[in-house]
C-alpha cells in the first residue's frame, strides 16, 4: 500500500479519508494547512511509538471505543477497535484520518468518491454515524472536548 495516497474507507464512525501524508489530505479537503488531523492507530503498541500514555489513563485508553484522546504532545490519536476497519489499518499501522465531506457539510458519497485516490469497499458500504468523543488528557485530569 502506498502511504502517500488518499484512501476512502469506512471508519468506526463515518466514511473517511485516510493517508499517512497529511499534505495530501489538506489538498483533498481544501482546508487550512495549520489545522491538525486525528490519527488512527492499529494497536496500543503503535500508540506508544507516538506518545507517552499518562499512567492514570492507561486502562481508560485500552478499554475505550470510538474515542479519541488528545495527548500532552498535541497529537489526537484513536486506537481502532472495529475489526473491519482494522483489516485495512493494519496494512498501514497508522494513518491521519478526516471525514470525507466538505468542511462544515454533511457526507456526500459522490464528493468522497471523486476526491479519493483509492476506494476501500466493505460489506457495510459508506455511511455517516455519530462522531467520536474527544478527550484531552492531563497527568491526572481529563477534559471532554467533543
Amino acid at each position: 500500500m502506498n502511504p502517500d495516497l488518499v484512501y476512502l474507507a469506512q471508519t468506526e464512525t463515518t466514511a473517511g479519508f485516510l493517508s499517512q501524508n497529511n499534505e495530501a489530505l489538506v489538498k483533498t479537503k481544501n482546508r487550512p494547512s495549520g489545522k491538525s488531523f486525528l490519527m488512527s492507530v492499529d494497536s496500543l503498541q503503535t500508540l506508544r511509538s507516538f506518545t507517552r500514555v499518562p499512567k492514570a489513563h492507561k486502562n481508560r485508553i485500552r478499554r475505550a471505543s470510538k474515542t479519541t484522546f488528545v495527548y500532552a504532545c498535541g497529537l489526537a490519536i484513536r486506537v481502532v477497535k472495529d475489526e473491519e476497519h482494522l483489516q485495512f489499518l493494519r496494512k498501514l499501522t497508522w494513518s491521519y484520518s478526516t471525514s470525507s465531506n466538505p468542511s462544515g457539510k454533511g457526507f456526500t458519497e459522490s464528493y468522497a468518491l471523486e476526491k479519493s485516490d483509492v476506494i476501500v469497499y466493505t460489506a457495510k458500504g459508506f455511511f455517516e454515524d455519530q462522531p467520536s468523543s474527544i478527550y484531552k488528557l492531563g497527568k491526572v485530569k481529563m477534559r471532554k472536548l467533543r
